[in-house]
């Protein structure tokens, strides 16, 4: 008897993992030999490969995929019924699986299941097949789609929502978030909802809800706990009864920018325990009420420009508080830090507000501090969490030198310190765990500490902007293994560019502009396979054309403008150069020879004016957006984002000679082009009139003669034209864009005539002025071709013969033969008439 209670004590110690495993195995059923067929059919019918972003994130283990004997029951995600063997559950979440679901796939003939997850896998945006409706037992059904950050890497489902998932009346979750080519209609969402009237979680993230009538979400189940329709596309206005839900507890809607509504200033769900509405148009003031809401962990209001002007103080009553964001809204003065009272409190996000006054000393248990964008003038506080993970304090009036602390912290993940006032050298960063690092435009001085190698995990890295000197670390080229962004522009670095650029290079972006880095370019760059931009503008660098960046497929930004480069651009050494190429600025160097005709036939980036029409992307990664200087219609303008669709070409300010070639006419998706300040001579090819898109143009200070296209006419996007100093005649283009060009277009080309010129175009139109805007007889030609010589030829002849026949009458009278000749004729007509 003390044996069967001791083996009874130890059995009810058994851990819970152990405890459900020996149970499991205990009591495993044997599975039906039809049902292991059908699984193992649709299983080997996908390829198995990487799991998705999120899967890696949060460290979802793999999954053993059914190689474990013949009894299904027993494989790795699937669960059986006890008593029938029957599949009842069916989970493959994180499994890499790749490949389309096909709608007749053995999948559909489980007709036992109750629960299926297929989330997180790739199913190359196969067709929401009206099958998945014939599970009659069904009560979960998970088939969301991964992201990275805010960007889906495709889709899993793509089509309509099949109106026979409302046959599934047993359905307690579902779970269709992230299939972005996914979309319901009103009649099927109204279905949906009036007949799963168990439902409890309905998650449609993502989805495309742009033509449903929110109306239809009023009839929603009273049993419902989650809703979560972020990035839904819905607009209208949100019924008021769903706040009122008796059991709600997650609501999150937010990101749908024309979703209308108010919060409720009375009867709230009180289990509510996360509610997000950020970048909605519930603009009305927080509402007081909300304090009550005792279970209330997570609040999220950003973007939703409230009317209240101070921070709603009532917030601090939110004692179960952990995560607070109150970001892009209009609060202001005094931030009362009482909140930081809740000792729940982990995450809070007070950015792109009006605040002032100090930073408090932070002793909580605060993880994640954002708060850029606002006024607060103090320094830097002397206490913070020793867990701090990310704080972001960029564009305030933040200043002194930065504490310690800052240096030391061993869980600080990201730190933003940018676009302040803070003075100092850089400190020796102590840890490895930084991943985000930035304190670009202050005036911090010194050199770059060296101990900066030692941050391994470092992806983005950003010193640009100050006074910073001496060299740049040469190790910092072997953290390129991880690193995948690095300002370091508008310093006063020195020295050569580190040439530690190993294979596995990561580089993304690489910005050294404004600085005064001497000797050539790294060749070893051609590691950096990923480079996209590359910004090595206004330094001492040196060399030829390296020619070797051809070989850099994704490179879609080359600014080497201001240098000490020199020689002649020639042909591609490659067989396809520069496929992805959209800004190349090489202006103000000493290239010479002609313009390279064979390299502009190969930037394919700059010819499909179509390819990103409909689009608004910008260039960079899910963190860090690129940002660039340009000429841009005559001025230099800051692009704090670069537009994909942006394509633009600058050679100005170099030697370049020769024609124009045709070959640029081909590149229709250019918005900027400018050669200007070269030697170049001939006349404009009409073919620049294929620029449809082109909006800037400058061929100012060049050596071209000959008339302006008329073909520029077409040019309707043209804003700035500038060709001025050139040897141009003829008549100016007139109508839509040339109409709006003044007099300082055209500049120094005496030849030209017409509006704006004050010069009227008259019978000498289109002639043509000598370089010395004097007229030499050699070159005066009339219009129909005749040389001027060839004129006063026959003025010579003609005055000779006059002179001779005159003598003839006055010494002779009148002779009868020349009588006749002159009247004879005369004589006749008068007498036949």
């Amino acid at each position: 008897m003390v044996l069967f209670f001791l083996i009874f004590f130890l059995f009810l110690s058994l851990p819970n993992s152990s405890l459900s495993s020996f149970s499991f195995n205990s009591s495993t059923p044997l599975c039906h030999s039809h049902e292991s067929s059908a699984l193992l059919h649709f299983r080997n019918s996908f390829a198995v490969g990487y799991s998705s972003y999120y899967c890696d994130l949060y460290s979802y283990p793999p999954k053993n995929l059914w190689k474990m004997g013949t009894n299904c029951c027993g494989w790795d995600g699937v669960t059986c019924d006890t008593m029938t063997g029957h599949v009842i559950g069916v989970d493959l979440s994180c499994s890499g699986l790749h490949g389309p679901i096909h709608p007749n796939t053995t999948l559909f003939s489980l007709r036992h299941l109750q629960r299926l997850n297929l989330a997180y896998n790739d199913f190359y945006g196969s067709t929401f097949s009206s099958k998945f409706g014939g599970f009659a037992n069904m009560t979960h059904l998970n088939l969301t789609y991964s992201f990275h950050g805010c960007s889906s890497v495709g889709s899993s489902f793509a089509g309509n929502v099949p109106s026979e998932i409302s046959h599934l009346s047993k359905l307690v979750s579902l779970d269709l978030s992230g299939n972005i080519d996914m979309r319901i209609e009103t009649p099927n969402l109204k279905r949906l909802i009036q007949n799963l009237t168990h439902l409890t979680e309905l998650v449609l993230y993502r989805i495309d809800m742009s033509s449903v009538s929110t109306s239809c979400l009023t009839n929603l189940s009273s049993s419902l706990t989650s809703l979560r329709l972020n990035f839904c596309q819905l607009k209208g206005k949100f019924p008021d009864n769903i706040f009122h839900l008796p059991n709600l507890q997650i609501l999150r809607v937010a990101y749908n920018y024309n979703l209308t509504g108010s919060l409720p200033t009375y009867n709230w769900s009180t289990p509510l325990m996360s509610l997000h509405v950020s970048k909605t148009q519930f603009s009305i003031d927080l509402p007081y009420l909300i304090s009550n809401l005792k279970s209330l962990k997570q609040l999220l209001v950003s973007g939703c420009n409230f009317i209240g002007s101070s921070y709603p103080t009532f917030l601090s009553n939110l004692t179960q508080i952990t995560l607070l964001d109150i970001s892009y809204n209009n609060f202001g003065g005094q931030c009362p830090w009482s909140l930081l009272n809740n000792t729940g409190l982990t995450f809070l996000d007070l950015s792109y507000n009006n605040f002032i006054g100090q930073l408090p000393e932070v002793t909580t248990k605060l993880t994640q501090i954002l708060s850029s964008n606002n006024s607060f003038n103090s320094q830097l506080v002397n206490k913070i969490p020793s867990n701090l993970k990310s704080l972001i304090l960029s564009g305030n009036l933040l200043n002194g030198t930065i504490p310690s602390w800052v240096y030391t912290i061993p869980s600080l993940f990201e730190l933003h310190l940018d676009d302040n006032q803070f003075t100092g050298h850089i400190g020796e960063f102590q840890h490895s765990s930084l991943v985000y690092l930035s304190v670009s435009r202050n005036n911090l001085t010194g050199h770059i500490p060296s101990l900066i190698c030692n941050l391994s995990s470092l992806i983005f890295l950003d010193f640009s902007y100050n006074h910073l000197n001496n060299m740049i670390p040469p190790c910092l080229g072997k953290l390129s293994d991880n690193l995948k962004d690095l300002n370091l522009q508008s310093n006063n670095l020195n020295g050569t560019v580190p040439t530690t650029f190993a294979k596995g290079c990561q580089l993304r972006s690489l910005k050294l502009n404004g600085n005064q880095l001497e000797g050539a370019l790294p060749q070893l760059l051609v590691h950096c396979r990923n480079l996209e931009a590359l910004d090595f503008g206004n330094n001492k660098i040196n060399g030829t054309f390296p020619c070797w960046l051809e070989t850099l497929l994704e490179l879609r930004v080359l600014i080497l403008r201001s240098n000490n480069f020199h020689g002649v651009i020639g042909n591609p050494k490659t067989k396809f150069p520069f496929p992805n190429l959209r800004i190349i600025d090489l202006s103000h160097n000493e290239f010479h020879g002609l313009l390279p005709t064979k390299f502009f036939m190969y930037l394919k980036a700059m010819m499909n004016a179509n390819a990103d029409k409909g689009e608004l992307k910008y260039m960079g990664d899910r963190y860090y957006q690129d940002s660039v200087t340009l000429v841009m219609k005559g001025n230099f303008i800051v692009l704090v984002k670069i537009l994909s669709l942006l394509t633009t070409i600058d050679f100005s300010n170099n030697n370049f000679k020769g024609e124009i070639p045709n070959v640029i006419g081909e590149l229709r998706s250019l918005k900027g082009l400018n050669f200007s300040h070269n030697n170049l001579m001939g006349c404009m090819p009409q073919s620049l009139g294929n620029l449809t898109n082109l909006e800037w143009l400058d061929l100012s200070s060049n050596k071209l003669t000959g008339e302006i296209p008329i073909q520029l006419v077409d040019l309707t996007m043209l804003a700035f034209l500038n060709l001025s100093k050139n040897h141009l005649f003829g008549h100016i283009p007139q109508g839509k864009q040339f109409n709006t060009f003044m007099n300082d277009s055209y500049y120094g080309n005496l030849g030209l005539c017409g509006f704006p010129m004050t010069k009227v175009c008259g019978n000498d139109e289109g002639q043509q002025p000598s370089p010395s805007s004097t007229i030499q007889e050699d070159d005066f030609e009339f219009e129909n071709g005749f040389h001027w010589k060839v004129v006063l030829l026959g003025y010579g002849c003609g005055f000779m013969f006059g002179l001779g026949l005159g003598y003839l009458v006055f010494s002779s009278g009148k002779p009868k033969w020349l009588v006749n000749i002159v009247y004879g004729g005369r004589h006749n007509k008068l007498r036949r008439s």
